[in-house]
């Protein structure tokens, strides 16, 4: 017997966040996308649907895996301005992005990814190379370098902002419930905020 098939949707917020729900319950995100520091503009789907890129106001655009609650890309240049738009290439190798500045951009949709013709040795060489960073990925060292990302520095400081924030506020609803009557105040976690409206 075939599994059913999950008609899913995802959500772009002002909040930085991406919002990604089952059409058949509404009520709660099967999986809250983070990272962006600024409203998220435009969404689009890789071909295979095993990914996404985002378009953001903070002037960056963002891979992330359909599962995956950090984004696994980030690109930006000096000159970019905000995104209004962005859109997979017709075989998910390229990522096109609209700007404020009227320009578009092309991106490799894997950034690593060496691109022209591939020697059969060399192929080899790189699937050597996966292979050795999937099996060691759990190390502390080899995580790190597999995450780091260079950031423009208003987007790192606007993301440490953004921790401190969430911190404080986790903290200061920590304290109010500690201090007020048992069950008198409930707090909502992030995948229950009503961003969208049934309308029947």
């Amino acid at each position: 017997m075939a599994a059913p098939v999950r008609k899913m949707i995802m959500m772009a917020n002002e909040d930085g966040n991406c919002y990604s729900y089952d059409t058949r319950k509404l009520d709660e995100a099967k999986c809250v996308h983070k990272d962006h520091v600024s409203a998220v503009m435009d969404i689009d789907y890789s071909p295979t649907g095993r990914e996404f890129v985002t378009g953001s106001y903070d002037r960056t655009v963002r891979l992330f895996q359909f599962n995956g609650g950090h984004s696994k890309e980030i690109y930006h240049t000096k000159r970019m301005q905000r995104v209004f738009c962005v859109k997979f290439s017709g075989d998910g190798s390229y990522v096109i992005s609209g700007n404020d500045d009227t320009n578009l951009r092309l991106w490799k949709a894997k950034a690593s990814e060496q691109l022209g013709v591939i020697l059969p040795r060399e192929r080899k060489k790189h699937e050597y190379h996966e292979a050795i960073k999937k099996r060691y990925k759990h190390l502390p060292e080899v995580s790190r370098i597999a995450k780091h990302r260079h950031l423009p520095r208003p987007i790192y400081k606007a993301s440490k902002l953004m921790h401190v924030m969430a911190n404080a506020k986790r903290r200061k609803e920590q304290k109010r419930k500690a201090h007020s009557a048992p069950g008198s105040i409930t707090t909502q976690p992030l995948r229950r905020r009503r961003i969208i409206k049934e309308v029947e």
